[in-house]
């Protein structure tokens, strides 16, 4: 099973949970047991897991990915001018890998799935594959 989301990002650089969108399509689908690969198809937009429920979490995140990649480095030369966000991506990753168990994403208590935009605001999209335990 697979499934293409759209998402449109407001902002330079935000993370927006897509924990409920996930579990929402997992139970469309009647999955309860499996594995879920959630991808950006992005090179400036990646995918993490981290806590939602503190929203000074995601603004130190990104506080702090901004202080190791500065936006407009003067020896930058990839002429979008937008190295800082291929980095950032690339440091975040472009996927994760997650478990489903009794029809749930298997995540901690404070845990939430992100879709990390770092060259905004835009149109994006993420991908989506459950594979089925047997």
């Amino acid at each position: 099973m697979e499934k293409i989301f759209h998402l449109r990002t407001n902002k330079h650089d935000e993370m927006i949970e897509i924990t409920h969108e996930l579990e929402n399509w997992i139970q469309e689908v009647g999955v309860k047991d499996g594995i879920l690969v959630v991808s950006s198809l992005h090179t400036t937009a990646g995918i993490t897991v981290n806590e939602n429920a503190d929203p000074d979490v995601k603004t130190d995140f990104l506080r702090r990915l901004a202080e190791v990649y500065p936006w407009n480095h003067p020896e930058d030369r990839h002429m979008e001018g937008n190295t800082a966000a291929h980095l950032k991506t690339s440091t975040v990753g472009h996927a994760q890998t997650l478990v489903i168990s009794n029809g749930r994403l298997v995540l901690g208590t404070w845990q939430g799935v992100y879709f990390c935009e770092f060259d905004g605001p835009r149109n994006r999209k993420f991908h989506g594959k459950i594979m089925v335990s047997n």
